[in-house]
């Protein structure tokens, strides 16, 4: 791959500019339809039936939430709570285990292949808390002798008996985030997070044999520069991780309060956002990883490298995945579940969910059972937001749908998007120093109006 298209990329401002790249709000489409277009759903929802319909022997997934934070980070957006006390945690797991014990009995014999723990914080649990979430887990499911176990992990908030306690457990894979080391920009978005303690965790987690390890970046920060940020870079490839996830700092501060908190005159404009990302890409690239889709850099020998040479990728809420399982199945506070009939999300509020589960109900609240429409245009969107590329034929025989509608929408996006795609028959190929423009082009694809209020910045 050629490492110097992230220079390249550079001179495309203006055309980027053209096709609205600084101005734009749009999805960043882990899933389509985006969660924010999911209906109101009851209990009476399909969650039951659609369990149900998963086969004897199937391959699974599952993701838990764990939705509290000992202290809450100003750039996060995600569903979190603050707490001090370990009783609203206990009070969480013991209901937590009885969706699990719920789930199973709408199960037949499936095998779990992923499992991945996410948040708010997982490791403010204490190992007690942790053997016995995931003993009740394997009490009611089969991981597969080889499943991939992993869990995010805040280097602030951990100690070596809680990464003894998840590595018992089985987790093979760690989640690191580290968002950007220099101090003044910690200070801004209320992450404070020294080299040391994120250098101490991982070498814990090395010697305890976790050697799958991905540290996650942000740019776009307030008083983030390139000199500053390049520091960073240089900072986690010292640390070796196998995986690097760049995601772009969504400032939403109207779904999200504590942004408010984050001094907006302080934070890069879209065109300096787009050289920050460009010359992080470019110094990855010298130490020798591997693009992933828009925002996740990988060593030549990891898993996704692989999927992206075999064209095995996939992009869902965790980001990109080379997990194939078309059942992805979320527990607990604000979890969203995957089907290959569309999308079912648990209760936002942590007292909803508890009182659903309490009740003897799911916690579906809301959801989609898609459309062929809409599973056309998600494969579409998933195609370009894994491989910058479009392949109808290639849709057609994984898919079994008829792709005759999308070909009215390849015209319109090479007229559209002149001079940044290419068009050959069925399909349509963007090159990787025109990457930042897939989340403009996808909208384009979507079959809905994109409520530009709703979303971050493009790029």
């Amino acid at each position: 791959m050629d490492r110097t298209v992230h220079v390249g990329a550079m001179k495309h401002e203006n055309l980027f500019a053209r096709h609205g790249l600084f101005d734009a709000r749009v999805p960043r489409y882990t899933s389509y339809p985006p969660a924010n277009r999911f209906v109101p759903m009851t209990d009476a929802a399909p969650t039951a039936d659609w369990m149900s319909a998963i086969p004897s022997g199937a391959k699974v997934s599952f993701y838990m939430h764990i939705p509290f934070c000992r202290r809450l980070c100003w750039f996060c957006a995600c569903r979190t709570q603050g707490t001090k006390s370990d009783t609203a945690v206990e009070n969480y797991l013991r209901v937590l285990e009885v969706e699990i014990h719920k789930t199973a009995r709408h199960l037949t014999d499936v095998i779990v292949e992923r499992v991945h723990i996410g948040g708010g914080t997982p490791t403010l649990l204490h190992p007690h808390m942790i053997t016995r979430l995931m003993h009740a887990f394997d009490a009611a499911f089969d991981r597969s002798k080889h499943a991939e176990f992993s869990v995010e992990i805040d280097p602030t908030e951990v100690d070596h008996p809680r990464l003894e306690a998840f590595v018992a457990a089985g987790m093979n894979r760690a989640s690191l985030g580290v968002q950007d080391f220099e101090p003044k920009v910690q200070a801004a978005i209320g992450r404070e997070q020294s080299l040391l303690q994120t250098q101490t965790c991982m070498a814990q987690l090395r010697a305890l044999g976790v050697n799958s390890i991905n540290l996650d970046i942000l740019y776009g920060l307030p008083f983030q520069t390139k000199d500053t940020l390049l520091a960073t870079v240089q900072k986690v490839i010292d640390l070796d991780p196998d995986r690097i996830a760049a995601f772009g700092y969504a400032h939403v501060p109207w779904m999200s309060r504590r942004q408010t908190m984050i001094p907006e005159d302080a934070l890069p404009d879209p065109r300096q956002r787009l050289r920050l990302f460009n010359v992080l890409a470019e110094r990855l690239f010298q130490a020798g990883y591997i693009q992933i889709g828009i925002d996740h850099f990988v060593k030549p020998k990891d898993s996704l490298a692989k999927a992206l040479a075999e064209h095995r990728l996939h992009r869902n809420f965790q980001g990109y995945t080379d997990d194939a399982s078309p059942w992805l199945i979320g527990l607990g506070a604000s979890a969203i579940s995957k089907y290959p009939k569309g999308y079912l999300h648990n209760a936002t509020s942590t007292s909803d969910y508890l009182t659903n589960i309490k009740r003897g109900e799911f916690a579906t609240k809301r959801g989609i059972e898609m459309t062929q429409s809409q599973h056309l245009t998600a494969a579409l969107i998933e195609q370009l937001m894994c491989y910058g590329r479009i392949d109808l034929s290639r849709i057609a025989d994984e898919t079994r749908l008829d792709t005759s509608p999308a070909v009215a929408k390849l015209d319109s996006l090479e007229t559209k998007f002149q001079g940044l795609v290419q068009r050959i028959g069925d399909c349509l190929h963007i090159p990787l120093d025109a990457y930042p423009m897939l989340r403009i082009i996808a909208a384009h694809l979507d079959n809905a109006k994109v409520d530009t209020s709703a979303h971050a910045v493009a790029v």
